[in-house]
């Protein structure tokens, strides 16, 4: 029982870490997300000025599945290598991932108009055209990120806890079935209370001695029960019919002594221990 308790609080702790990385990781996702946005804004709010216009609008930044897209409210005309640097400077600030690629996007017939891509490696970054000019046109620029993992290393820790609790779970079952596939004889030998010679078994109403069992009845077993939880007390008699018979809801006459007399002769081979009457009062089981 006390490794079951252990398993079930590793399980637990496993459980809650992968709760509290999985939680990070969305936080980390929408905390990314964010700082991109508000660096395409500040690519946008450049190339306007560029062009010295400080009163039409950069349109918010959307976030499709893996891009994101950056509109103005008036046609622009863009000159790639500006549109290069001013990216780079803009991602560089914020600390943003090296690896992505970029789009220019006419609005009208949705072809691209100009693509670059950027990776940590100068020589095999990919810049066409660097010098030529796009006319003025209603453009988007779409942004996607093309190695992510080296923004989102926690990923591959939630993938190994999720796989270390899967496990746990697996073992957690195994060993559950093992202890539901021990033998009977085996499972009783670590439930018995031992009384002098005998060994009492409450769950499967019995006592032994050496190799020889001794049925008991549910009255016998509840009565002897209450006795060994309390040696060398005197049990009320009153307190003996309540608790084996009138919580049952059956009042009886004499039927304690009854019970009292056959444990008595069960017992009879172990001189060091007895069941004594209190005359008045209860019984008592003395143990030497």
């Amino acid at each position: 029982m006390s490794n079951r308790k252990n398993y079930s609080f590793i399980f637990l702790v496993i459980i809650l870490v992968s709760t509290l990385v999985l939680s990070g990781f969305d936080r980390s996702k929408e905390g990314f997300s964010a700082l991109v946005k508000v660096s395409l804004r500040a690519v946008g709010n450049q190339l306007l000025l560029s062009h010295h216009d400080s009163t039409s609008l950069v349109l918010p930044v959307i976030k499709l599945e893996t891009k994101y897209e950056l509109s103005f409210q008036k046609e622009i005309s863009l000159l790639p290598n500006n549109l290069v640097s001013i990216i780079k400077n803009s991602f560089e600030k914020a600390g943003l991932p090296k690896y992505y690629r970029v789009e220019v996007i006419q609005c009208t017939d949705l072809e691209v108009a100009y693509s670059y891509e950027m990776t940590n490696d100068k020589e095999k970054n990919i810049i066409p055209c660097a010098g030529r000019l796009l006319p003025e046109n209603c453009y988007t620029i779409t942004v996607r990120f093309t190695n992510k993992e080296t923004y989102f290393a926690i990923q591959p820790l939630l993938y190994v806890l999720v796989f270390i609790a899967f496990v746990l779970i697996a073992f957690l079952f195994y060993k559950r079935k093992q202890a539901q596939n021990i033998p009977p004889s085996q499972e009783d030998a670590t439930t018995y209370k031992a009384i002098g010679i005998f060994h009492f078994y409450p769950e499967q109403n019995k006592l032994v001695k050496a190799t020889e069992e001794i049925s008991l009845s549910r009255k016998e077993c509840e009565l002897l029960a209450i006795f060994i939880a309390n040696p060398n007390q005197i049990i009320k008699r009153d307190e003996l019919t309540k608790r084996v018979w009138e919580d049952h809801g059956v009042i009886v006459g004499r039927s304690l002594d009854t019970y009292i007399s056959k444990l008595r002769k069960i017992l009879k081979d172990d001189d060091s221990i007895k069941i004594t009457n209190v005359h008045g009062v209860g019984y008592k089981l003395e143990i030497k």
